[in-house]
């Protein structure tokens, strides 16, 4: 099997969340027919339906699990081809969702297909594809670890298929994930005139104290794999055209990432705290999306670095740094890390990864399994 080809076809359907657009077909089609057992989980609890896709190939253990999406961001303009076109050109594939990440779920059909051919495995392989990762994340992968965990189905070790390498294949992995803390505050007072202030309460100068202590110490100098954690304000509105008028509300935004010396709850109560320290009336909401996590080397991580040393002659970094992905879900249920292909025209216009790493990273993925399931 090529995973250029199915990559192509994956790319050619335009599944922009929550659009599926027959990529699960595809997909499906390919697993069926490498003797795969396919299960649609789909859901629309969050809003429209979301396509997932859970497939197993055996009934042994260990259980090693691949995962990944198959929904992609909008492709945007100024492309010079065509975002959905899976073209080959110079020795890369082109289309939305080439690196991140049709190409490396691609390479992990390719790599299942080359294995089996030396042979059955003594575990199993699956797959848990989601449609809802680009997306709000409430109808994707919990939906389909809630759905394996009434079955009484067990995760032994899983690999997140995220585009985890900044420039050349083989250069990074990721162990874990900071995690992501979302607060919008509304500070009110009272309107008035701005000739007259002793007249009003302006909520602008309490505002900006809540953001002065919040800011003005680093929450951490960073941990054993983490980097420090970091808090960016991300907007302060205050929405008045008038240059005459006190407001009487005034609002602000930030966005915590957060390492393993901090929870969610840790620092929704310092949040709390500090803005009870400056007083007056004020709404605050918070919104944790994801956890920090981190999976200690091990099993998992060494089987990966040896595949990739391997294949590219590169040992993988242990990294924490980025975003957050599906693997911050998984992590409850199994041992997890991410690995991919490179990152570097994710989300850009013209995205695209060399056919060249495709292969290596086929021939990784074939050296996991290898390492993880064996065969009979």
């Amino acid at each position: 099997m090529d995973p250029v080809q199915l990559a192509a076809k994956l790319i050619q359907c335009p599944s922009v969340t929550p659009a599926d657009a027959g990529a699960m077909d595809v997909l499906t089609r390919a697993l069926e027919g490498l003797g795969f057992t396919c299960y649609a989980v789909d859901s629309a609890t969050g809003g429209p339906e979301i396509k997932n896709l859970y497939a197993r190939l055996g009934e042994a253990e260990p259980n090693f699990c691949f995962a990944g999406h198959t929904d992609v961001v909008p492709p945007g303009p100024h492309w010079t081809v065509d975002p959905f076109g899976g073209a080959v050109i110079d020795g890369r594939l082109f289309g939305r969702g080439a690196a991140d990440m049709k190409g490396a779920i691609a390479c992990f059909v390719a790599a299942v297909a080359r294995f089996l051919k030396d042979g059955p495995a003594k575990g199993s392989i699956s797959l848990l594809i989601t449609g809802d990762e680009e997306g709000p994340a409430v109808d994707g992968t919990v939906k389909v670890l809630d759905w394996l965990a009434e079955r009484g189905e067990k995760l032994d070790f899983c690999l997140v298929g995220e585009p985890t390498n900044p420039r050349h294949l083989g250069e990074m992995m990721k162990i874990g994930r900071r995690g992501s803390l979302n607060c919008k505050i509304t500070v009110f007072g009272a309107q008035g005139h701005a000739a007259y202030p002793h007249l009003a309460d302006n909520p602008i100068p309490r505002l900006l104290e809540m953001l002065r202590r919040l800011t003005e110490a680093p929450l951490d100098q960073g941990s054993a794999h983490f980097q420090a954690s970091t808090l960016a304000l991300t907007t302060v509105d205050v929405g008045n055209p008038a240059t005459n008028v006190i407001p009487g509300e005034a609002r602000a935004g930030f966005n915590i990432r957060f390492n393993d010396l901090h929870t969610g709850k840790s620092l929704e109560e310092w949040i709390r705290r500090t803005l009870d320290g400056v007083g007056g009336e004020y709404e605050c909401t918070i919104e944790v999306s994801g956890e920090s996590f981190l999976t200690q080397p091990g099993v998992l991580s060494d089987a990966v670095a040896e595949a990739a040393l391997a294949v590219t002659g590169s040992t993988p970094e242990l990294s924490t740094t980025g975003g957050t992905s599906d693997a911050r879900f998984i992590k409850n249920v199994c041992p997890v890390l991410e690995f991919g292909l490179v990152a570097q025209t994710m989300h850009k216009v013209d995205e695209h990864v060399l056919v060249a790493d495709m292969e290596g990273l086929t021939q990784i993925y074939v050296r996991v399994l290898e390492r993880l399931v064996g065969r009979l």
